[in-house]
Formats: C-alpha cells, structure tokens, sequence
C-alpha cells in the first residue's frame, strides 16, 4: 500500500484521513499518539509516539500527521490535504490556477486566522473541567468577526468556499471551525456558517472519520 498516514485520530490527522476517505482512497493508518497523552512514554509496553524513534524517522519534529506517499514524506496537515488533492483530482481539487489560489487563501486564513482562538474555545468550553471562563469569553469575541467573514464568503459562493462545490478548501475550514463548536452562541448570527458546518459534517466520509475517532481512547 502506497500511502500510510501516521497519527491517532485525536489529534489534527482527523484532516487527511477524512481527505483520503472523501478520495476513495487506500491508505496504512499508523495510530501515533501525541507523547505528552502518555505517563510513561518509555515504558517498555508503551505505544508508538511522537518521540520514539521510529517515528522520529518518519517525522524529526515529532508531530502528527505526516505522510509517506510512495516515498514523499510530507508534514503538516493541510499541505497535506492539499497536496493529496491536487495529486488525486476530482472535484475536491482546484480547476485551475484561479481556484487552487482561493483554496490557499482559505487554508491559511483558517490556520491563521481563525485555529487558535477556535482552540481556546474549545479547551475552554463549558464542557471542559478544567476550563478558564475569561479565555473562553475572550475566544468568542475574537472569532465574531471573523466567522463573520466567512458566513459572507459562503452566502455569496452559494454555500461553498470555491466553485460552488464541497473542495478541500471547505474540508479545511471545517475542520478548523468544528473547535468552535463549543460555542455554538457564534453560530447564531452566521446561518450561512451554520448550514455549511452541517452539511460538511453530514458527508459520509466525515461519519466515518469521526466515528474511529470517537472509538479511540479520550
């Protein structure tokens, strides 16, 4: 098998599995998990993580996800989906240069933009035991305005970020604006936000994406 995707599913390899899933892809998951989830990391019986050295062979900056695709060793998430879009086409991928520009400008609008307060508010959240109301609060205020930005962007596109169809742009965002779900006040007064996180998350192979990684251990 060609393509093998390394890191447990609680963690940010949630984005390319469910790229790979909406691909029909066949794909090795390798479950790596984050060494700080770990009491014991060295512990003769602990599982494969992001300090041992096998994975460390794979990925010297110790974290999930990477790939290896035949041989291309890739890092980082979204050149990750992006990169597995635009090798295996279809309607996911950009058409052309104009929409692989757009799809960029929204992956890393969500990963600067928007990931970190997402975050805190979902680490924040009134689920959360351990959580500080103060940063939670000051998480929602500083994502106003920018789902804000993007409950416009998806009324004009017709629902969509780019071509008026479901692409790895959206599956980005998605999965960066699913941590603000613990705040479900933000969507409110974003319906475009609203009806699109939805029909992303109805898709089957986000179902299916989620439903190993809810089978996983908290």
């Amino acid at each position: 098998m060609a393509l093998k995707i390394y890191g447990v599913l609680r963690s940010r390899a949630t984005r390319p599995i469910w790229m790979a899933k909406e691909l029909g892809l066949a794909f090795e998951h390798v479950p790596v998990i984050q060494v700080y989830r770990l009491a014991n990391p060295d512990a003769p019986d602990a599982p494969l993580h992001t300090r041992s050295r096998a994975f460390l062979a794979v990925n010297p900056n110790g974290l999930v996800p990477c790939i290896d695709d035949d041989g291309l060793v890739l890092n980082e998430s979204f050149a990750i989906t992006l990169y597995l879009a635009r090798k295996h086409g279809g309607p996911l991928a950009p058409r052309d240069v104009r929409e692989e520009g757009l799809m960029l400008q929204w992956t890393l609008w969500a990963a600067t933009e928007v990931e970190m307060p997402a975050l805190r508010a979902m680490q924040n959240g009134p689920a959360v035991k351990t959580r500080d109301a103060a940063i939670h609060a000051e998480a929602v205020v500083a994502l106003g305005p920018k789902l804000a930005v993007l409950d416009k962007a998806l009324g004009e596109g017709g629902g969509h970020l780019v071509g008026g169809r479901f692409t790895v742009a959206d599956l980005n965002v998605a999965e960066v604006v699913r941590y603000a779900q613990a705040a479900p006040e933000l969507f409110t007064s974003a319906p475009h936000v609203r009806a699109w996180i939805a029909a992303c998350q109805a898709r089957p192979a986000f179902q299916e994406m989620m439903a190993a990684r809810n089978a996983e251990p908290a």
